[in-house]
């Protein structure tokens, strides 16, 4: 069973993707906050990271740079969800080093797909 670990602040966001993720057999971890999640990550050792960009603590950019540039969790593939959806946006989340930039909204089947065709 694949494990995902959910970083984003928005409970009605996160709770039908939890949802749809635990009907599709995957186990997830959800985190509310930047630092809880990354810590989160380093814990939990996912099979694949869901984040948010605007989170308390710190951003989800910054959350993903300190996985993406530590050998220890480099391997784990995040998929970053947000409203922000500018070229630099884009851009920035490439340099972090995030496998894919998702904008909202997105229905939780389309999430679902794709982070099933990434496993």
């Amino acid at each position: 069973m694949s494990k995902i670990l959910i970083i984003d602040d928005e409970k009605f966001f996160v709770e039908p993707i939890k949802m749809a993720l635990e009907k599709e057999g995957f186990e997830v971890i959800v985190s509310y906050d930047g630092m809880t999640g990354l810590k989160a990550a380093r814990t939990e050792s996912p099979d694949m990271i869901m984040l948010d960009l605007m989170l308390s603590c710190i951003s989800g950019y910054q959350v993903c740079r300190l996985l993406k540039f530590d050998e220890n969790y480099e391997h784990i593939p995040i998929i970053m969800v947000s409203a922000m959806d500018s070229e630099r946006d884009y851009q920035l989340g490439q340099q972090t080093g995030a496998d894919l930039y998702i904008t909202k909204p997105i229905t939780p089947e389309k999430l679902v797909a794709e982070i099933t065709s990434r496993l």
